[in-house]
């Protein structure tokens, strides 16, 4: 299972400019040891791996952090290597090829459509 984590609060310049409602989002994969796994994106080629659990999602979820629970698994070999945004960071999670899907809004509304 993957949820897929969207945030209102950034302390990047560019997408407090061009996003509306949501400027961040973030992978959580559950892995085979019932562990969560978020990748964090800082900038190209930093992505950071942090263990969370079930208590932290509800944490985030009350400072206005908003999920949506994919039922896929990570594709082999996913690293998040190479992505440029965070967006494209959850694309690769899920396995979207959507080019036109570019900010956390549109990932949102694609995915809010979806499910």
């Amino acid at each position: 299972m993957i949820i897929i984590a969207f945030s209102n609060k950034t302390s990047k310049i560019l997408p407090k400019i061009f996003c509306r409602k949501f400027k961040h989002c973030a992978p959580i994969v559950a892995n085979n040891n019932g562990q969560l796994i978020m990748y964090q994106f800082v900038r190209r080629g930093n992505i950071v791996q942090i263990k969370i659990r079930m208590r932290d999602i509800k944490i985030l979820g009350q400072y206005g952090w908003k999920f949506i629970y994919m039922p896929c698994a990570l594709p082999y070999g996913f690293d998040g290597q190479g992505v440029r945004t965070c967006v494209g960071l959850c694309k690769r999670a899920i396995g979207i090829k959507n080019a036109t899907i570019q900010t956390p809004d549109a990932l949102h509304k694609y995915l809010g459509a979806a499910t």
